[in-house]
């Protein structure tokens, strides 16, 4: 993911826990607001120690981007959002961690409705490279 599409420091985080929304499901938690300079959006994802070690914490970081990388023609622009991991999802496989993530955005109304022919191409790319 692009440097300046990432949420780094900590009055960023903070403005979003404040004056943001959420929405979440058993495995992850979502915290988003609108920023006209977040162009096209703005991730930061947060793994608290409770979900285990260094190595856990970094490979639920690195698997969280990827998933957004490949759906962000899909995620609403302008917008600053934070996925916070919860336990469950460290015993999950990529395909259901993605499964996931798009239902808690989907919930939050964080997808953009109706997919163009090449959003719809570019989702089956990213299902043929998670089936390997």
């Amino acid at each position: 993911m692009q440097r300046k599409l990432r949420l780094r420091n900590r009055e960023e985080f903070s403005r979003i826990y404040r004056g943001g929304k959420s929405f979440a499901n058993g495995q992850f938690v979502v915290y988003w607001s609108k920023q006209p300079a977040a162009d096209p959006f703005r991730l930061g994802v947060s793994a608290s120690k409770k979900i285990g070690n260094a190595v856990v914490r970094n490979r639920m970081r690195r698997m969280l981007k990827e998933i957004v990388r490949h759906h962000a023609h899909r995620i609403v622009p302008k917008t600053d959002l934070i996925l916070i991991v919860r336990k469950p999802a460290t015993l999950m496989k990529m395909k259901e961690m993605e499964k996931s993530v798009l239902h808690v955005l989907k919930r939050a109304g964080l997808l953009k409705t109706g997919s163009s022919s090449s959003g719809k191409q570019a989702e089956q790319e990213a299902e043929a490279r998670f089936r390997r």
